[in-house]
């Protein structure tokens, strides 16, 4: 059959027309709306097309996609010495995404593996800087400083970092023993200055107290009053209290003066 059409020469139509059908369906390229096609001419840069239908030359034209969405890379977790010699194991995430598919193709090999080595090595490095409590308590100073040399070292890569965030900080079990124990005497120390703080607030009531009974008397002749009232009404059969002189030499003296005034 094939040597019939051979000697027909009925297959040298069929072959130019499905060449010509190849070549036209490999001219057309479409891409999304989050794609990018970096175009060379001849192994030199030409342009950055998309999204959309696009015409590509074969042999002639070469694509390169580049996916501008955002990605999420975990940085696997780093020995980190802090600032006051404490070994602990760090691990975060960053948010990047593509923002110039020239420079991300053209610039460097391969940007998301560049993003992840740089972004283990600035952590280590930033990390290092800072003591442990500042690693454990002021976390966002952290990750924005880390996303800032981040963004800043990537520009190049036309790479933009949006967000850094540290995940896990590590400790070792004798680390976290002391810190317990740290904590433990923090909170004994607050408890002992809020109890001093409140013996000075009563022994300053109690002063003020005690100039303003001296003053009048018959004030402390009323609190003596109701105190004998309160022990009064508790359940027993024999009372015992002390009577001050000072009450009775200030009731004297109140009903002398009354006595003169008659």
């Amino acid at each position: 059959m094939v040597e019939q059409l051979i000697a027909s020469g009925m297959l040298t139509p069929v072959i130019i027309v499905g060449l010509i059908l190849l070549i036209a369906f490999s001219l057309f390229r479409v891409l999304r709306e989050y794609e990018r096609g970096v175009i060379f001419f001849l192994g030199r840069f030409q342009l950055v097309k998309g999204p959309g239908l696009i015409v590509v030359i074969p042999i002639i034209q070469q694509i390169v996609k580049v996916d501008m969405r955002t990605v999420v890379m975990d940085v696997p977790s780093q020995d980190v010495i802090s600032r006051d010699n404490v070994s602990v194991r760090v691990n975060a995430v960053i948010y990047f995404r593509v923002v110039d598919a020239q420079k991300a193709i053209i610039n460097v090999e391969d940007y998301l593996a560049a993003t992840s080595q740089l972004a283990q090595t600035t952590l280590r490095s930033v990390l290092g800087q800072h003591e442990l409590d500042e690693m454990l308590a002021n976390r966002e100073m952290l990750n924005t400083d880390i996303q800032t040399i981040l963004d800043a070292r990537s520009d190049g890569w036309g790479i933009k970092v949006s967000d850094v965030e540290i995940k896990h900080v590590d400790l070792n079990e004798s680390m976290i023993r002391a810190i317990a124990k740290q904590a433990e005497a923090e909170r004994a120390r607050r408890a002992k200055v809020i109890h001093a703080s409140g013996e000075m607030e009563a022994s300053e009531k109690l002063v003020e107290a005690a100039n303003k009974m001296a003053a009048e008397p018959n004030a402390m002749l009323l609190r003596y009053l109701q105190t004998l009232t309160e022990i009064a009404g508790e359940k027993s059969s024999t009372i015992a209290f002390p009577l001050p002189m000072e009450l009775m030499e200030g009731l004297f003296k109140g009903r002398s003066s009354k006595g003169k005034s008659d």
